[in-house]
């Protein structure tokens, strides 16, 4: 069938720590990580870079959004040596591979913007 994969792990019959959607859903997790991912898809940011480019967004959130990234191996928490020091956040390979994911998603929001609480153009609702 298009779209699922040829994997013995797509045949489950409860959500699993182990699907390897589960585990990209949870990279993305919480409220303004795409905006965050999106800024360090740019290239490398301190703290502070990131709260100017997301003004709205609350040092608490922003700090734990970044926390959850290093956490998760999607970003890098590089501290210079030096008064005062410096913290850059940039993504790593892992991290990066989330690019064409965010990509995707956006291209499926856009397409389907229009067509909330309705089925895709093409598709029924069941």
């Amino acid at each position: 069938m298009p779209g699922l994969p040829d994997d013995a792990r797509a045949a489950v019959r409860a959500p699993s720590p182990d699907c390897p959607v589960e585990i990209a859903l949870g990279a993305l997790r919480g409220r303004w990580t795409t905006l965050v991912l999106r800024e360090l898809l740019r290239g490398p940011h301190t703290y502070s870079e990131l709260a100017a480019a997301l003004p709205a967004l609350s040092d608490k959130v922003l700090t734990d959004r970044l926390g959850q990234l290093v956490a998760d191996g999607v970003a890098h928490r590089d501290r210079t040596a030096g008064w005062p020091s410096t913290v850059r956040y940039e993504l790593t390979e892992r991290g990066r591979a989330l690019g064409p994911v965010l990509q995707s998603l956006w291209d499926w929001g856009a397409a389907t913007a229009g067509h909330r609480g309705t089925a895709p153009p093409g598709t029924s609702v069941e």
